[in-house]
């Protein structure tokens, strides 16, 4: 069985952000570079964290029936239901992540946490 991330050892996320700045909605778990800019249900949807302490095949079956379950509760039913209430979300992601995830941000903070 390969590996991947898994919570709360998930990647730092640079290309969800850059799909946020290019109007994807994130339907996520609030890790890696999540937790920094998640509003639930405003500029993304989150899928709520399992036990750590669980088997990970466990943690699998009810992150994906958690997923499920937002994406036909919540996202699916907002994106045709209430097309502005979506484009709203996916404006605000837009809008949230390129003022906090922008490369000269990264760079300052690299110089002011590492070198001074």
């Amino acid at each position: 069985m390969a590996e991947y991330p898994r919570y709360p050892r998930e990647a730092s996320g640079t290309s969800g952000m850059t799909a946020a700045m290019n109007a994807c909605v994130s339907v996520s778990i609030a890790d890696g570079w999540i937790p920094e800019f998640a509003k639930d249900g405003e500029n993304c949807f989150l899928i709520e964290h399992t036990d750590v302490s669980l088997p990970d095949a466990q943690k699998d079956d009810i992150e994906a029936a958690t997923l499920l379950s937002v994406l036909e509760n919540t996202v699916v039913p907002m994106y045709y239901d209430q097309p502005k209430q979506f484009l709203k979300v996916v404006k605000a992601a837009m809008k949230d992540v390129e003022p906090e995830f922008e490369s000269t941000r990264m760079a300052r903070e690299y110089y002011e946490q590492l070198y001074k």
